[in-house]
């Protein structure tokens, strides 16, 4: 991982059944799989080179897993607000099954019934990042893939809704940081680590 001032790692957790089939996990508890596991300990060796002054995750236990097994399960803070955006009514069901029954529905554009919208997802991340920016060093989030898309686009100062044109992959690593004062994302989606 190259060496900027002052970062903010963002971690996807790994592999779940459900990321396999493409279904909403949202705040159903769903385990690693076997492969999600051996993704996660892969994070060891890529996030080591950085020294982390704050380590935060989601209480859901596909992030506490990740995060343990990449090593930073005795340091991490659970942290409410890197849930996973709520599905709601929509939970377990795929993009497709939700979109065979209501044919012009956008998760990023109207949101879950009985869920979250993207407003809502963003008014907690920027509750977050409020606090991270204060941070004294480095911060590293433990979290899930539509959550940290909001994460991004609310870092560099785009609605949340923007996040919809962020692919994120499981047990990928992203930095954001700074460019002469600018919020900047210096990596997306690296699963480089993952390779071979």
């Amino acid at each position: 991982m190259q060496s900027h001032q002052r970062v903010v790692v963002l971690v996807r957790h790994g592999e779940t059944e459900w990321t396999r089939t493409a279904q909403h996990a949202g705040r159903a508890d769903i385990p690693l799989t076997a492969r999600g596991q051996a993704d996660a300990e892969r994070l060891r060796d890529r996030l080591a080179p950085v020294d982390f002054s704050r380590v935060l995750v989601s209480p859901l236990s596909r992030a506490r897993q990740t995060c343990a097994l990449a090593g930073y399960g005795q340091r991490a803070e659970e942290r409410a607000e890197l849930l996973e955006w709520d599905y709601g009514a929509y939970q377990g069901l795929t993009a497709q099954q939700v979109l065979a029954a209501r044919p012009d529905w956008a998760l990023w554009r109207d949101g879950c019934p009985a869920g979250d919208t993207a407003a809502a997802v963003g008014a907690r991340v920027d509750r977050l990042l409020d606090e991270v920016t204060r941070v004294q060093g480095n911060v590293l989030l433990f979290a899930h893939g539509h959550l940290l898309r909001v994460v991004a686009a609310r870092w560099v100062g785009l609605p949340p809704e923007a996040g919809a044109h962020l692919a994120l992959s499981t047990a990928s690593v992203s930095v954001l940081g700074l460019e002469h004062a600018h919020r900047v994302v210096w990596t997306w989606n690296d699963v480089s680590h993952l390779q071979g």
